[in-house]
């Protein structure tokens, strides 16, 4: 299936783009994660670190379509 997956912060920094197209057969949020960490050895997925499909936050294993845009937010610090 075909994808746009969307980086954010250091996600975005550690892959080197903001957004790209992928063409996978992950299944699940996770699973495409886990699929980019292997091609991006810079990407590491935090326990805080969220995901969306289709601009609504999503599960990590919530399952992927064909056409989805997947959304990586790392987690958020601040005070």
């Amino acid at each position: 299936m075909n994808l746009i997956v969307r980086y954010f912060a250091i996600f975005r920094e550690a892959v080197g783009t903001d957004s790209q197209a992928v063409s996978t057969s992950a299944g699940s949020a996770g699973e495409l994660f886990a699929e980019l960490s292997m091609k991006n050895p810079g990407l590491e997925r935090f326990e805080a670190a969220l995901v969306a499909i289709n601009d609504e936050m999503a599960d990590w294993d919530s399952p992927l379509k064909d056409g989805d845009e997947v959304l990586f937010f790392p987690p958020v610090a601040g005070g």
